[in-house]
């Protein structure tokens, strides 16, 4: 099958990525690797883990033939996510040939969805492990030991992790991850994350600005709220997201504050106004559309039409003069048509979006969609219209980015470019990717970059004195 393409493979310097492998080298007893794959949640997760097992007396390393304990921290949403995982884990297990004590798990959406397959049917793992059931990792790790296979994948409705410290890896000590919610109660026909990760709750908001202002005094500059919906946060009826929001953006004003993943549905003008209010909140929202055509999204269970769409871009527009926006896409959905098709690339133009993630839709057993839907459109005709939207986005990048040339940017930095040790990669207000020549500036300085040229990923210019 065709791989999903998503535009982010386009960007020059982008952070994106499918996998993430996170370590370091402390010496301790034994050692942990973990492979993330998947949304940014996983990335999340898997510092989490690495802090359970940490207490556990575990350090993580970041070569694998040095581990002890190995986990996929895997993702179920689309079909070539999971391809990915089962080959690494056939390549783990000729690795566990030489080595009979060698722990293999897996973690996550997979886990859930697919246990029996993992541990009985293909052999190929000793752990699988919920995302729920973190906590249970040093007692899963025992029974291996004494010569069973372990499984938890048991749900929960309360649990959040609010109190344990993730281990930051993965890290450049600049931004950082805090999870505020878990689960999802959407239940989007073609998503299995409401199974996988279970019902939608909050965490205790005393517990993620500590986590922020923890961040700060480590001197970490930028923090990401993550959650399915941010916009459902919902704290014992007395915080939203909105106040979550301004609570994160008073713990510094240096501190930036980004958030993901918004819903069309639930993004208020209370939440726009907040980002208005504080410069420290970045004009930036990430608001995925899936479709264009109000058939189609109400066959995804969306919760919203074209029309309510297109009402909350111009609320954005209104509000927060300038946000730049991103969305989510899927091609060839059950029974689209050309012309519904072409409604999703008109109202890609009529947004302008400064980026997309852009995917082929691919059925996901135990979904509504799989039970009650044909997946009647030929891959054939799904690759083409995804090609379309790609080069609809490619335009609509470049658009953006052209404007941007003769403005100034504060642009947070990052790193060292991929492309020359000479020059800094860091992203503006936008969430977009800017690379200018270092001089005598380093990864975690604020600097005003006047843009003077682009591509359709990515902008360059010069740092004012």
């Amino acid at each position: 099958m065709k791989r999903d393409l998503d535009f982010n493979e386009l960007l020059d310097e982008s952070r994106q990525g499918e996998v993430l492998i996170i370590g370091d080298d402390k010496p301790q007893n034994r050692k942990l690797y973990i492979e993330s794959y998947g949304c940014a949640m996983n990335f999340s997760d898997s510092e989490i883990v690495a802090s359970i097992m940490s207490e556990n007396g575990f350090s993580t390393t970041n070569k694998v033939e040095e581990a002890d304990v190995i986990f996929l921290n895997t993702c179920a949403i689309r079909d070539n996510a999971e391809t990915r995982i089962w080959t690494r884990l056939r390549d783990f297990k000729s690795a566990k040939k030489n080595n009979p004590d060698l722990i293999i798990g897996v973690l996550g959406c997979m886990a859930e969805r697919l246990k029996t397959k993992l541990l009985e049917e293909q052999k190929l793992v000793d752990m699988v492990i919920g995302p729920d059931a973190y906590r249970d990792l040093p007692n899963l790790i025992l029974k291996v030991e004494s010569g069973q296979k372990a499984v938890n994948v048991l749900l929960s409705r309360e649990e959040t992790y609010a109190e344990i410290a993730p281990v930051r890896l993965s890290t450049n000590g600049i931004s950082a991850f805090i999870s505020i919610t878990r689960g999802c109660d959407n239940m989007c026909s073609f998503c299995v994350v409401p199974f996988t990760r279970g019902r939608e709750r909050s965490r205790n908001p005393e517990s993620i600005i500590a986590e922020a202002q923890d961040l700060v005094n480590q001197g970490y500059k930028e923090v990401t709220l993550l959650g399915q919906n941010v916009d459902s946060y919902n704290w014992e009826d007395k915080v939203n997201f909105a106040q979550l929001l301004e609570m994160a953006a008073q713990v510094s004003p240096q501190l930036r504050v980004r958030f993901s993943t918004s819903h069309p549905k639930d993004i208020t003008d209370e939440v726009l106004e907040t980002i208005a209010k504080y410069e420290n909140i970045c004009n930036y929202i990430h608001l995925p559309v899936q479709s264009g055509n109000s058939r189609v999204l109400e066959m995804m269970n969306r919760g919203y039409d074209r029309d309510w769409y297109m009402k909350r871009i111009e609320a954005i527009r209104r509000i927060i003069p300038g946000c730049g926006i991103s969305t989510d896409t899927i091609s060839g959905f059950c029974s689209e048509t050309e012309e519904e098709h072409q409604e999703t690339l008109s109202l890609m133009e009529w947004v302008g979006y400064e980026f997309a993630y852009m995917f082929i839709y691919s059925e996901r057993p135990g979904t509504l969609a799989a039970r009650q839907y044909k997946d009647d459109v030929p891959d054939e005709i799904k690759s083409r219209r995804l090609q379309e939207i790609i080069q609809m986005q490619a335009k609509l990048s470049l658009q953006s980015n052209l404007k941007d040339i003769g403005k100034v940017h504060k642009v947070l930095a990052e790193s060292i470019s991929k492309r020359s040790k000479e020059h800094l990669s860091g992203r503006n207000d936008q969430n977009k990717v800017v690379i200018f020549p270092k001089e005598n500036f380093k990864p975690g300085d604020y600097v005003d970059v006047l843009v003077t040229d682009c591509t359709s990923a990515t902008l360059l210019g010069n740092p004012l004195k």
